[in-house]
């Protein structure tokens, strides 16, 4: 259509030359007026034009992003599945790895954690692994911390009980909320406060932060999905559908 459009305006300004040959820049400015006049009069008379250039843009956009969100993930794959920190659950012989990024006082992360606890139980052959990324601010990283304590100090069920408490608390976390969660579950608080600041905790968290930052990763909650990247929440019903795509790709 803009080719053709293009061929018009030229025969309009007295140019005998192919839409393709066009070249604004050996115009006389009366010529680049007239042909701006006639651009402007074509966008008024054909204003769907303007969205369809717009949605054809978008969609390039979005397929270069996904190229290249692809290429990132392939780059850092041992890292986003084969890490001996991090726990995982789910089926660990599923077609489908779900690799979720979380902050555990984000409300997005808090509002996909049913929907994500839902798609794994309603799947059944989707692992999930989780990475703590812990983004805003102290009482984040405190969590953050307690709850990679809990699984070096006392393993991946306790971790898992620990996490969903966290996801659900409510009010400030300090260290009088994080015992009053651990002791109800059966673990030992004491051993876990201990081990919050021990550089192994702190290597995990470098080591979640690096792999954010070459995953152009920046917020919470972000998703990996065999090789699609999800920026940002989705509800069940969406990532139903997500999981049925990825399966037929």
């Amino acid at each position: 259509m803009f080719r053709r459009f293009l061929a018009v305006t030229g025969l309009t300004l007295g140019l005998a030359l192919p839409a393709q040959a066009l070249d604004l820049d050996d115009m006389s400015k009366a010529e680049r007026d007239a042909f701006r006049a006639e651009v402007r009069a074509y966008l008024l008379d054909n204003p769907e034009v303007i969205m369809e250039a717009v949605s054809v843009l978008e969609s390039r956009e979005q397929q270069a992003q996904m190229a290249q969100d692809r290429d990132l993930i392939a780059a850092n794959r041992d890292a986003l599945l084969n890490s001996d920190h991090s726990w995982s659950g789910g089926n660990p012989d599923g077609d489908i790895t779900l690799v979720e990024f979380i902050d555990y006082r984000c409300g997005y992360c808090r509002r996909a954690f049913d929907e994500v606890e839902q798609l794994v139980d309603i799947d059944g052959d989707i692992r999930l692994i989780l990475k703590e990324f812990p983004i805003l601010g102290e009482q984040s990283e405190m969590a953050s911390r307690f709850a990679i304590a809990t699984l070096q100090v006392a393993g991946d069920d306790a971790y898992k009980a620990v996490h969903d408490a966290l996801m659900t608390m409510t009010g400030p976390v300090n260290e009088t909320t994080l015992r009053r969660l651990a002791e109800p579950l059966g673990h030992d608080a004491d051993a876990i406060i201990g081990q919050m600041q021990d550089e192994a905790v702190s290597d995990v968290l470098a080591a979640n932060r690096r792999l954010a930052a070459n995953l152009q990763i920046s917020g919470t909650p972000s998703f990996v999905m065999n090789d699609e990247m999800l920026r940002g929440y989705l509800p069940l019903e969406a990532m139903l559908q997500l999981v049925d795509e990825v399966r037929t790709q």
